[in-house]
């Protein structure tokens, strides 16, 4: 039995958009393959704000996260972290033996301005990493505040990841001064996972190209050196995303931006609104994610109970990550999402819970 998916990814895909993954192949080194990966990255631009160079990887956003952190350090990181994607920057950094340190905040609170200040002035790092949406709180980072700050330090890259954010809400990454900015497609995007962006900016590649050590596969400078020529890239592409991708960003550019972003804020408000009558919220006011709301279990009812009566009727929603997996759950408000069927989600918890609607 097909489940509507409420969990923080992957998410529903559209059939249609399902349909472009059966595209018959071309070869990867045709003029149609550089066609087809020039219009990506220009509608890609568009949903980013940005000028700087669209880098497509076969791979999930962890990689670009690996090939940025490692390609991009010539002194040492400093990870900011309100979750445990927060801390994956840590451990990509850590196992590839790159200099970081890690600054975590409180459970449910941001990263905060004040927080990458103090961690700048020190001068010992020229890297900074932040989780604008972190899954597994509930949690949004103040991103355009953050980015001026890092501009008072010319020599600091600004690293976002936004896997669960890019498609849900409006990331402007010129304006923020982000230098590399990473999603994947899977979430917000609504396609099957296995494809993975980034927006990565001229001088980001000019630090890297101070590293020697950068990989191979994900090693950024070479991925742009080879986009910049003929958008084609180093290694064999998955043409069936791209394919996929490129149908779908016309979905989401014909629905309009800014209405794409407000039916994700109407979506959040609706379960925030819901959890605040019956639980209460882990992350800070304010500070609440537009993509995927992590509530507190004040109830104590056993989450694989719920779960298992809703995907009889044929629902799935998140259980906690991490070191919240025992006290909080999450339902996600990612992608082709709308305002019924999520209504009848929270009508069904009622039910199963005995809850007052």
């Amino acid at each position: 039995m097909y489940k509507k998916l409420f969990i923080p990814g992957p998410t529903d895909v559209a059939p249609e958009v399902l349909e472009k993954m059966a595209t018959p192949m071309i070869g990867h080194r045709t003029k149609e393959a550089t066609a087809l990966q020039q219009s990506v990255s220009e509608k890609l631009q568009k949903l980013m704000y940005t000028r700087n160079t669209i880098l497509l990887s076969t791979s999930s956003g962890t990689g670009l996260m690996e090939g940025a952190i490692r390609s991009c350090t010539r002194k040492k990181a400093a990870v900011f972290s309100v979750g445990a994607f927060g801390d994956r920057w840590y451990e990509l950094a850590r196992n590839n033996r790159v200099p970081v340190d890690i600054f975590k905040s409180e459970p449910g609170q941001p990263t905060t301005p004040e927080m990458v200040e103090e961690a700048l002035k020190t001068g010992e790092y020229d890297v900074v990493t932040v989780t604008h949406n972190e899954t597994s709180s509930g949690v949004v980072n103040p991103c355009a505040e953050i980015g001026e700050v890092i501009r008072r330090y010319p020599g600091v890259l600004y690293l976002v990841d936004a896997v669960s954010s890019l498609g849900g809400a409006k990331i402007e990454v010129d304006q923020w001064g982000i230098d590399i900015c990473i999603a994947s497609t899977q979430k917000c995007l609504a396609l099957p996972p296995g494809l993975s962006l980034c927006s990565v900016s001229e001088r980001a590649i000019e630090a890297a190209e101070q590293v020697e050590f950068r990989g191979y596969y994900l090693d950024l400078v070479r991925l742009y050196k080879r986009v910049k020529k003929d958008y084609q890239y180093p290694s064999t592409p998955s043409l069936s995303h791209m394919y996929a991708l490129d149908y779908q960003l016309d979905r989401i550019l014909e629905e309009g931006l800014d209405n794409r972003f407000d039916r994700h804020e109407k979506l959040a408000g609706m379960v925030r609104a819901w959890a605040l009558r019956h639980f209460s919220l882990f992350a800070k006011e304010g500070y609440r994610s537009n993509t995927v709301t992590c509530i507190n279990n004040e109830e104590a009812f056993v989450f694989a109970d719920l779960s298992k009566a809703l995907l009889e009727r044929g629902f799935r929603v998140g259980g906690g990550y991490g070191p919240f997996k025992a006290t909080t759950f999450r339902i996600a408000t990612m992608g082709e999402l709308q305002e019924d069927t999520l209504a009848e989600l929270l009508a069904d918890i009622d039910e199963i819970l005995g809850l007052e609607a």
